[in-house]
């Protein structure tokens, strides 16, 4: 079975609190790492550092706005994640739905 380097990132980084919350955040819009830090108990430093891991595997881009520096999400890369849960997701159905059937025919447990 071979991995998925993208994916591998992004489900590590989504393994963190914080960091899922931050994403839950810039899914309604754009923020500044400020911004972004406001509700936590946590130095700037340390939302910076949780936006750094959410940028190196692709879910959050940074740009220059003259001082500022706003964050958003890159949904693409969020739909990529979607996208294998669904496909895990189906094919988990399909084994089961194939186990209730084998289990349902009387003459498949004799």
């Amino acid at each position: 079975m071979r991995s998925d380097p993208v994916l591998d990132l992004a489900f590590a980084a989504l393994g963190d609190p914080v960091r899922r919350a931050l994403v839950t955040r810039l899914a309604q819009g754009e923020a500044t790492v400020g911004e972004l830090g406001e509700p936590f108990d946590l130095t700037p430093q340390a939302i910076s550092h949780h936006v750094g891991v959410l940028r190196r595997c692709g879910l959050v881009e940074q740009r220059r706005e003259g001082t500022r520096r706003p964050c958003r999400l890159r949904v693409d890369r969020l739909a990529q994640l979607s996208t294998w849960i669904d496909e895990q997701r189906r094919a988990w159905d399909d084994r089961l739905d194939a186990l209730e059937t084998h289990l349902a025919d009387p003459e498949a447990t004799r």
